[in-house]
């Protein structure tokens, strides 16, 4: 009886724990902040919206001409995992491909890391208020 019980139980968390995991939605408007070099802390505004596990990212900046630049990208979000591939253009015209990777902390933080020119940038990205 105990055995039967004490399995049951861990059933039971073991189910709720995927759900919780599953439930992750970070559809909304986000910071993303981040370093690199000598340029000191970049923020981004990011804009995601997810269906299921799929993941949209849209975000403006100002263009080194003053004009606003729209980024887009797309990825997954598979439990508290998340990832998405945005595709710019570089100077020399060459598609430049940076992959985002990262973990849902809780409901308004993720954390992770991309490939940098001179390795890997550690970011954070925080929930606006609504």
């Amino acid at each position: 009886m105990k055995k039967s019980f004490v399995l049951l139980l861990g059933l039971l968390l073991t189910g709720l724990a995927a759900f919780a995991v599953a439930a992750a939605d970070v559809t909304g408007d986000w910071e993303l902040t981040f370093t690199m070099g000598q340029r000191g802390p970049v923020t981004q505004p990011l804009k995601f919206v997810q269906t299921g596990e799929k993941l949209t990212m849209t975000s403006t900046r100002m263009g080194r001409d003053g004009n606003p630049v729209e980024t887009k990208g797309e990825g997954m979000v598979k439990g508290s995992d998340i990832e998405w591939t945005v595709v710019r253009m570089g100077r020399d015209g060459q598609e430049m491909k940076t992959v985002y990777k990262g973990k849902i902390v809780d409901d308004n933080t993720i954390t992770g890391t991309f490939e940098g020119m001179q390795g890997p940038v550690e970011w954070k990205a925080t929930r606006k208020p609504k």
